[in-house]
């Protein structure tokens, strides 16, 4: 499957969410994008949540995540590890519609807890039967993310990513972007939660705001994360005078309209 074909065979298709399976109380409830979710369809075989800290993609993420069968912390479906449960209830009220393909490997990769994965992956390693030791913990933090998935992310796998930019310096960010580029052109999905402007920038993907009510389609000129990193290149000197010596806590699209109209 190409990249730019949009394919119904995918292999999650979309998800609904029974609310009757989530506490009245749940502060789950209180998140405005989530909060009055039923259903949810994939189009593409590269999706992208985005939106503001606190928004609740993450927590979607996660949720489809542990619901698929993954470990909570990240691992395959095969990882049995944990040293925290702190993961939302959201996932036991959400059905996931899967697609016409299948796939017997899959990765839930998040930034926070890569360093629990690295020590899980080296134990793992030790009982390989061709002795394919792997040795993250010797490798800076980005380096190990990064060989991860150039020899773990195989053909036609499942790939949930929650903030990889975290590992990476603006390089890898793109050296990322193209080893996820191979992994749909070998047939693969992902699904991915960034605030990165270079892997937001992935050719065809769809781009889902959790910004405000509900969950909505944009383009990838309409996300904050492109339209604030451009307005702080383009108005460098303007955006920290207000920054600075303004004490504005927050510069949004607006401040970027009025600094292009006194733009000389």
């Amino acid at each position: 499957m190409g990249m730019f074909d949009e394919d119904a065979s995918l292999i999650i298709r979309g998800l609904s969410l029974t609310w009757d399976k989530i506490d009245e109380d749940s502060y789950i409830r209180k998140i405005p994008a989530l909060r009055e979710l039923e259903h949810l369809q994939f189009s593409k075989a590269m999706t992208i949540f985005v939106g503001e800290n606190g928004s609740g993609k993450s927590t979607l993420l996660e949720a489809m995540a542990v619901n698929y069968g993954f470990n909570p912390e990240g691992g395959t479906r095969n990882y049995q590890f944990s040293t925290y449960d702190s993961y939302s209830p959201l996932w036991n009220g959400i059905r996931l519609t899967k697609g016409i393909s299948s796939t017997k490997y899959g990765y839930f990769l998040r930034a926070e807890s890569f360093y629990n994965v690295a020590t899980a992956e080296e134990a793992y390693s030790r009982e390989d039967p061709l002795g394919r030791r792997q040795h993250f913990h010797e490798r800076s933090h980005g380096e190990s993310f990064l060989q991860l998935v150039q020899t773990g992310f195989c053909k036609r796998g499942l790939y949930l990513l929650d903030e990889p930019e975290a590992a990476l310096s603006p390089q890898r960010q793109l050296t990322l972007l193209m080893e996820l580029h191979r992994c749909v052109e070998e047939g693969s999905q992902i699904i991915m939660v960034t605030h990165s402007p270079i892997l937001l920038g992935f050719p065809d993907a769809e781009i889902l705001s959790f910004d405000g009510d509900g969950i909505h389609s944009i383009s990838y000129e309409e996300t904050e994360s492109y339209q604030i990193t451009r307005m702080f290149l383009d108005h460098k000197e303007q955006v920290l005078q207000r920054l600075i010596f303004s004490k504005d806590e927050e510069l949004d699209t607006e401040d970027m309209e009025v600094m292009e109209d006194r733009k000389p």
